[in-house]
């Protein structure tokens, strides 16, 4: 088996993936919690890096050929997501550190698992990663800035932390891999088959640091956390969807819209937590179950997406 085939293997198995990274971690946490949960923030680096090395500059042509639907996707994205994530946090009464996680989830870019959904969907590829890349570079700023004026209030937020840790795990990663892929082709053809598998491999890393050092706080507050997440991503999803059909969008746009309305990068959101609110060992926690659930109803997603024409 070569390494495309076994990238393929991990790629349709990715939800399985993390679900047993996400068992083990809970099941056994002591063989985990040993290793330093700020080693999230290197796996999402990593994440990121290869991220970086898919993109190729017609990915930013995508603004300019399709701006409405760049324009409608980056509005929503920071505004309906973080306001549903409070509201549904607020409604629920979570605790101060849940409440911070899922915000942070709201305010995070999408994820790169909302191209690969977008495309089993049926929808606008090239317009989902378009809203991927545009929307993480302006993480950059929006982020910080909306979970500052959203959790002001109930939290004290570095906004400048959050900005130089977005710089430093997303951007700089990002940006990388980028400048590889557009003047080192040639390199970067001979590793593009094995970028899923690292992809796949983060965020069960990601996902099993996360839980293994909160396992004995999910039992008790696990079902809420879940309830909260579920809601968040519903939400998304059927938000997008309206949007889309209120503008008049065709169905391939109001698809990619919805989508990546509702998958976000978790990844971050956890690795935010971690650096930026090192005092709320529960704010990783949403982030980490948000991986989970939106990788699980993504597939669902697809399925019903595919079917409508």
């Amino acid at each position: 088996m070569n390494l495309k085939q076994i990238s393929d293997v991990f790629e349709k198995y990715m939800l399985i993936v993390i679900v047993i990274a996400a068992i083990i971690s809970f099941i056994n946490p002591n063989s985990f919690n040993w290793i330093d949960v700020n080693y999230v923030n290197y796996f999402l680096m990593i994440l990121m890096f290869s991220m970086g090395l898919t993109i190729e500059f017609d990915d930013f042509v995508v603004v300019f050929k399709k701006p409405k639907y760049i324009a409608v996707g980056i509005i929503a994205q920071f505004t309906l997501m973080p306001i549903l994530a409070f509201i549904i946090g607020s409604l629920l009464n979570l605790e101060i550190g849940l409440l911070v996680g899922l915000v942070l989830v709201g305010t995070c870019p999408g994820g790169t698992a909302s191209n690969v959904i977008t495309y089993l969907s049926g929808g606008d590829t090239a317009l989902s990663i378009g809203m991927t890349t545009v929307n993480t570079i302006l993480a950059t700023v929006l982020t910080p800035l909306i979970s500052f004026i959203i959790l002001k209030t109930t939290v004290d937020v570095d906004i400048l932390s959050l900005f130089i840790s977005i710089v430093q795990i997303v951007i700089i990663p990002l940006v990388l891999g980028f400048i590889i892929n557009r003047y080192f082709k040639r390199f970067v053809e001979k590793v593009r088959d094995i970028l899923p598998t690292i992809a796949i491999t983060s965020i069960a890393i990601i996902v099993i640091l996360v839980i293994s050092h909160t396992a004995d706080k999910l039992l008790t507050m696990g079902l809420i956390v879940l309830v909260a997440v579920i809601a968040l991503n519903l939400l998304g999803h059927i938000c997008g969807f309206a949007l889309g059909k209120i503008l008049g969008f065709p169905l391939d746009k109001i698809k990619t819209i919805a989508i990546e309305l509702a998958m976000q990068n978790s990844g971050l959101a956890t690795a935010l937590a971690t650096t930026s609110f090192p005092n709320l060992a529960m704010a990783t926690v949403p982030g980490a179950m948000y991986s989970i659930w939106q990788n699980l109803f993504g597939t669902v997603v697809a399925y019903i997406f595919k079917k409508m024409r």
